[in-house]
């Protein structure tokens, strides 16, 4: 179990031997930087970042220089890292950083990268799922610290593939994913969204292999094993990114481009065509792209998520090659977060929604301007109709957006809540406004943050200065305390529409209730936004006999769409439609993206019956899931590793 919050606040007050003190992500003595336009208050008891060791608001970390080698017999990272460092104060001596079942070897202080000695340090008692802090005695004048480490076979932040985990099945395949707090197992840093870095990083391979990272990469050449990156722009430690394979790549524009394995380059490239037109539609809404390149990696399919937001080099699960672009959303979104959140980052995981909410409103404005209103809506029911299922099962403390994570830990937090509670506010806010002034304030919200870190106090303050204050009678109408700090909706939300869903939920209950024949239902003509809302609309009685005249009729069973395979299989363990049991078996082990594949086990184990299959089956997936959908999915069926 993990311990009580208190409990939690204790451990770390002990293990770093100074009362835990409230950090100003913008401490304007080491940021240096100028503050935007506009005041913004300081929440400072909300800009306290829990979930970090990390002592910013002493000694904050500016850059950082990696210099890894990848050992793929051994599992690890092994190298150095040097830090660069801004003191508050001359006379401060203790630098913290977090730590995470890192192996450290030795510690040098230095100034200017010259005169090296050895400097004192500890590594701190561990704290559950936080990790050790390091405490380091940067002496008096000292101005960077490197430190030599290894990282652990186990690192909660990477995942090492052996070749036939991959699409190409001859060459090993690493990759990180440092969201939340995992960047702390490959990287001893200040692990903070509030603390943002510059940093360049040399990283060795064995030949065959290119390695790519979320920053300036080199031109695609030979894969001779020894690469250099830059990262210029400031950014939070969860966005560093690293990826080690056979991968190659195809440019999609002037300014974008598609890494993949070889034999996933051309499918890829060609369902990624439209990103650079979204870069550009992203652009006229909220202003020049900031990071100079877009380009996307397509990982192998046991990455965690459907997609990570790294700079300049987007992550991706490749269950987003449907075919027909119809699951291209997600890169919009992640692109959507090249202005919201990486750019403008939320200053703790408290503050998560202002991230994903603003980033899921931007991505149906993207969507809206490349595929029409209609799709956008589409998109937009989906994501209410899961927010809806979420509220009904989430406990009042998980509903609201300011939520709480005290003594837990932030990937708790990571559910629809965020991102289409948070989307919902923004869209009452440009019903109430008028989308030209709200198009104007929230433009205006990134360009006033960029390169910082916000809190929701800072949200608050930033509405009541510039929107509200210019609209003063709709502003009145705005309940900011409901939206953002209470459980459920507010009364009066938006609720979407799809006019194109009226129809397939006319169609679900005519057909469900006995009508027709599924081959006379016009499926073959559906979008996949369609054949989401078809399914969901199918009653809890559905005969087994229905379920089988839609399978040979639309073959669902196989339907290589990710996503319309996610929903049939749910209906098949609902209805024990066994005749979908083996492909159940074969999705659940090729695919380890969290969302497709945790809802299925869940409801696996509802029966008895049930839960011994989706333990068999976990028994053979399990060693090629992703270390975070692991965590996720052992308490699910009492998996003791």
């Amino acid at each position: 179990m993990r311990k009580p919050f208190l409990l939690t606040l204790l451990a770390l007050a002990l293990a770093t031997a100074a009362p835990l003190r409230a950090q100003d992500p913008e401490a304007s003595d080491a940021a240096k930087r100028p503050m935007p336009v506009g005041p913004l208050r300081r929440d400072w008891e909300a800009a306290r970042d829990l979930h970090s060791a990390a002592n910013p608001a002493q000694i904050r970390v500016t850059h950082m220089d990696l210099d890894l080698k990848a050992d793929f017999a051994k599992r690890i990272l092994e190298g150095s890292v040097r830090v660069s460092l801004k003191k508050a104060d001359e006379n401060l001596t203790t630098l913290l950083l977090d730590t995470r079942e890192l192996e450290i070897q030795s510690v040098e202080a230095g100034t200017g990268g010259k005169a090296w000695t050895k400097a004192e340090f500890q590594l701190n008692a561990a704290t559950p799922f936080l990790g050790a802090a390091l405490q380091i005695t940067v002496p008096k004048g000292a101005d960077q610290v490197r430190i030599a480490y290894r990282t652990s076979p186990a690192a909660s932040g990477l995942q090492w593939l052996s070749p036939a985990q991959t699409a190409g099945k001859k060459q090993p395949f690493m990759f990180s994913q440092s969201q939340a707090i995992h960047a702390r197992s490959w990287v001893p840093c200040q692990d903070s969204p509030a603390v943002r870095v510059t940093f360049t990083a040399r990283i060795r391979t064995p030949k065959g292999l290119r390695a790519v990272m979320g920053a300036k990469n080199p031109p695609p050449g030979p894969k001779l094993g020894d690469y250099r990156f830059t990262m210029e722009k400031p950014i939070p430690s969860y966005l560093l990114a690293l990826a080690i394979g056979d991968l190659d790549f195809r440019a999609l524009g002037k300014r974008t481009g598609v890494y993949a394995e070889p034999s996933m380059l051309a499918k890829s490239a060609k369902e990624l065509t439209d990103t650079e037109r979204m870069v550009a539609a992203a652009e006229k809404l909220y202003g020049p792209y900031a990071w100079g390149r877009y380009d996307l990696l397509v990982l192998p399919p046991s990455f965690p998520f459907g997609g990570m937001e790294n700079p300049r080099l987007t992550f991706a699960t490749p269950t987003i090659l449907a075919g027909d672009k119809s699951l291209v959303s997600l890169v919009a979104h992640e692109l959507a977060h090249s202005w919201s959140g990486n750019l403008v980052t939320n200053a703790t995981w408290r503050d998560f929604w202002l991230n994903e909410g603003f980033t899921t409103y931007v991505e149906r404005r993207i969507v809206e301007a490349l595929y029409g209103r209609e799709r956008a809506d589409m998109e937009a029911v989906l994501g209410y109709n899961s927010l809806q299922g979420e509220l009904k099962s989430f406990a009042a403390r998980d509903q609201v957006l300011h939520i709480d994570l005290a003594g837990r830990d932030p990937d708790d937090g990571m559910t629809d809540i965020p991102y289409e509670k948070g989307c919902l506010f923004l869209r009452s806010l440009e019903e109430t406004f008028g989308r030209p002034a709200f198009d104007a304030w929230l433009k205006g919200w990134f360009q006033r943050g960029a390169f910082t870190s916000r809190t929701t106090a800072d949200l608050e303050q930033d509405l009541t200065d510039t929107l509200f204050k210019a609209n003063p009678d709709k502003a009145a109408t705005v309940h900011l305390a409901e939206w953002i700090k209470a459980p459920g909706l507010p009364d009066g939300a938006p609720r979407p529409e799809s006019k194109a869903f009226a129809a397939v939920d006319g169609l679900a209950k005519t057909w469900s209730g006995g009508e027709g024949r599924a081959d006379a239902l016009p499926g073959k003509t559906w979008s996949t936004q369609e054949w989401l809302r078809f399914l969901d609309a199918l009653p809890a009685d559905l005969s087994l006999d229905r379920m089988k005249e839609l399978d040979r009729a639309f073959g669902l069973t196989e339907r290589g769409n990710a996503e319309i395979a996610h929903r049939w299989l749910l209906l098949a363990v609902r209805h024990r439609y066994e005749a979908a049991y083996p492909r159940l078996e074969r999705y659940l082990v090729a695919i380890g993206r969290r969302k497709l594949i945790k809802p299925l086990y869940e409801e696996l184990a509802k029966t008895p019956e049930g839960k011994l299959m989706a333990i068999d089956i976990y028994r053979k997936a399990r060693p090629g899931y992703h270390p975070i959908a692991q965590a996720s999915l052992d308490p699910i069926l009492g998996w003791k590793p």
